[in-house]
């Protein structure tokens, strides 16, 4: 069995994957809400001792999925991931599925044929927090990505033909930035050819990142306020109202941070989210307990 070089990550739906840690922490690593990977320092991992955690766990050979962890596999070399892409078809011989998280500069870096390349290989999911569409938004939290690269990095791993599952984050612009957050994260999710599958997430800090992330917003003059529950709903609504996809995505809010959790396809299923979310707004006994949720 493996050693993981603990905390190790990974989202909801790799939850009976395999495991296999190609890097260790976040090759970014500045981003003021998230402490996944504060108490590592980035590093790619040999091939060798990728392979030998790929060998102990080759006695599941019938096993048909694979992340890649830690933070983004993607910022390696594309030879790199490669060969472990060709070592894991070799010990996985019914391998169906290989995925893996991927920010913003992975797929800006990536050329289009280096992509194609490790689509090829096997890589065919990939894992991407958008956390917002707005661009001061993002400059506040310290992910300065501009929304419209976002959307040009998506649309080459879509031509890639791999799968998408991106993440944005309710609450993130707290009060005061409530309306553009959700307005500007609606365009985003517009202008992309298809994103799969949209996941939200409920904002939530842990004591090690509330000092820096609050200090952020008042270098720009702008007071963080908490959305409640009822606001994060709000915001829900409106977004899923705004999204009108060139092609169908399937929409989760499954993840332990969320107050009500939701599935359905947009655009069928809009009418029928939105009637939900309307009614929990009103009736907060439909929330998940704060006890059952969590990071």
């Amino acid at each position: 069995m493996i050693n993981y070089h603990e905390p190790v990550y990974r989202p909801p739906a790799e939850a009976n994957s395999i495991i296999i840690q190609v890097t260790l922490g976040c090759s970014y690593n500045k981003c003021s809400f998230c402490s996944m990977y504060e108490t590592k320092t980035f590093q790619t991992r040999s091939l060798d001792e990728i392979f030998k955690d790929i060998d102990s766990m080759s006695i599941y050979s019938d096993e048909r999925r694979v992340f890649l962890a830690d933070g983004d596999a993607l910022a390696c070399d594309t030879s790199f991931l490669v060969e472990v892409l060709t070592y894991l078809k070799k010990s996985f011989p019914k391998l169906q599925r290989v995925s893996s998280y991927a920010s913003p500069y992975n797929l800006l870096q990536k050329s289009q044929e280096e992509l194609n390349l490790l689509r090829e290989h096997g890589l065919s999911l990939v894992y991407y927090g958008i956390e917002s569409g707005n661009h001061e938004l993002l400059k506040y939290v310290n992910k300065p990505m501009n929304p419209d690269k976002m959307a040009e990095g998506l649309n080459k791993a879509t031509k890639a033909n791999m799968k998408i599952s991106a993440t944005l984050i309710l609450g993130l612009g707290g009060k005061n930035l409530s309306k553009q957050h959700i307005e500007d994260s609606a365009k985003l999710i517009n202008k992309c050819e298809h994103i799969n599958y949209l996941s939200t997430l409920q904002l939530g800090l842990t004591s090690t990142k509330e000092d820096n992330f609050f200090k952020r917003f008042e270098k720009k003059n702008s007071e963080f306020i908490f959305c409640d529950d009822k606001d994060m709903l709000e915001e829900q609504r409106r977004l899923i109202s705004l999204i009108n996809p060139k092609k169908p995505i399937v929409f989760r809010s499954n993840h332990a941070s969320n107050a009500l959790p939701l599935k359905g396809t947009l655009p069928r299923n809009k009418e029928d989210l939105i009637g939900t979310l309307s009614l929990a707004i009103e009736d907060s006994s439909m929330l998940r307990p704060m006890f059952l949720r969590g990071f």
